[in-house]
């Protein structure tokens, strides 16, 4: 019984592994969009602002500042 069950687990283990990398690669794709588009971050901000509020404090915590203020900064020029 334990036999059998050997490939089922490797096929979960490398099922979880594949989805893991996904979610890395994703959320990699994703912060270097955002770190270098400010039109990108306004869209996060119109469609997913927790997903863009995480980004504000990932870099506050990497040492830089300012680019909340710049953003918003520009995004009141723009409606007005």
């Amino acid at each position: 019984m334990a036999h059998n069950m050997e490939p089922l687990a490797k096929k979960i283990f490398k099922g979880i592994l594949v989805a893991e990398l996904m979610g890395v690669f994703g959320a990699y794709f994703l912060f270097n969009k955002m770190n270098a588009s400010q039109d990108f971050r306004q869209t996060m901000n119109k469609k997913f602002p927790f997903i863009l509020e995480v980004y504000y404090k990932s870099i506050k915590q990497a040492g830089m500042y300012g680019i909340r203020k710049q953003d918003q900064e520009k995004w009141l020029d723009s409606k007005n």
